[in-house]
């Protein structure tokens, strides 16, 4: 058994209990561990369902958090990639076999024996189950450590360990590149993105919108075209013409008539949405344009760091709102009202206040 050192963080004790501070165990770092210092953490959705046990399974005390940029403090012995200083990150994986089929591939998210999740995972150095970022420090096994470009702002880049690798993943599978018709449903923290990388990877791209208050901001990030998808015009205008639909809508909705807006061999691919579709799929103009609907998540780690040198040479980093870690309960308040361009980041010096 690992000795332990104690660390401040944020959490709660059940489904309907606010967030408060805490005090949780990490393990004092083994020869293949990287001991990080967390700057910033960044608010996903996942974070708030699992605090809120909204998909059951949830193991309290809860300490979420998946999308964490800090400094290497220590290393261990056998770990040559990363060195005190280093500007790194932490995504959803902090474990997986890596002996199994997909993890050959590197293709980690898809463990057959299931990864281990930065929060709410199996611990198999202290037990119990594991803490996530919204804490001082985090260690973990160098394998599933990132290296952050050092030209981006650090807060910024946090939310591309979720948001940025669940749309690079599908849009890089897809061989999205230079006049591909790309288009995205839903404009938040992985719409955004979404937006942001299928544009930096040179294609065209379409934002799907309930909303036309939200065009202004879809031309500012990049977007070629806005269609109204409650308008059966504009959506009569584009049937036949995407190549790929990014679905980044996080509860049930009709995705019929985005297939019909698919060219021939056209993929929709659903990275928000986990449940039954309803109403059901209509196979027919499937069958007719060999169209079809798929899932995604995260991606492996080796395909996240293509993203993150990606970003960095691009400049691409999310739109975010910084808070205090005080404030995460009324930010969770607001998440639920889509209240935030695009993606809330934690300042982690907060919590050392």
């Amino acid at each position: 058994m690992n000795s332990i050192i104690p660390v401040k963080a944020f959490g709660t004790s059940a489904p309907d209990a606010d967030l408060e501070q805490i005090q949780i165990d990490r393990r004092t770092i083994t020869p293949n561990d990287v001991e990080i210092e967390i700057l910033y953490c960044g608010v996903c959705h996942s974070d708030l369902h699992t605090a809120r046990n909204d998909w059951g399974g949830t193991k309290y005390p809860s300490v979420p958090g998946h999308e964490i940029v800090g400094r290497v403090t220590s290393v261990g012995s056998q770990v040559n990639k990363f060195k005190s200083g280093d500007l790194v990150g932490v995504g959803c994986i902090v474990d997986s076999c890596k002996t199994c089929s997909s993890c050959a591939q590197d293709l980690e998210q898809y463990c057959l024996n299931g990864f281990t999740g930065t929060y709410n995972g199996a611990d198999t150095h202290l037990g119990g189950h594991t803490f996530g970022g919204y804490s001082e420090k985090v260690v973990v096994r160098d394998e599933f450590v990132l290296r952050i470009p050092e030209n981006l702002d650090a807060a910024a880049a946090a939310p591309l360990l979720c948001a940025g690798i669940t749309t690079w993943s599908p849009l890089r599978y897809w061989n999205v590149k230079e006049g591909s018709k790309v288009a995205v449903v839903g404009l938040g923290g992985l719409g955004h993105m979404a937006i942001k990388l299928a544009k930096g990877l040179g294609a065209s791209v379409t934002l799907f919108s309930r909303t036309p208050g939200k065009m202004e901001d879809a031309k500012a990030l990049g977007t070629d075209e806005i269609i109204i998808s409650t308008d059966s015009a504009q959506m009569k205008s584009v049937q036949g013409k995407f190549d790929l639909i990014i679905d980044t809508v996080p509860y049930v909705h009709d995705v019929n008539p985005y297939v019909s807006t698919l060219n021939i061999n056209g993929t929709l691919v659903l990275v928000g949405y986990l449940g039954p579709l309803e109403p059901m799929l209509h196979t027919v103009p499937m069958i007719l344009g060999r169209k079809s609907v798929a899932g995604s998540v995260i991606g492996g780690i080796a395909e996240t760091q293509e993203m993150l040198d990606f970003c960095g040479k691009n400049n691409i980093v999310s739109d975010i709102e910084m808070i205090n870690m005080q404030d995460i309960n009324a930010a969770y308040e607001r998440m639920l009202k889509s209240d935030v361009k695009y993606r809330f980041v934690i300042d982690m010096q907060s919590l050392k206040n």
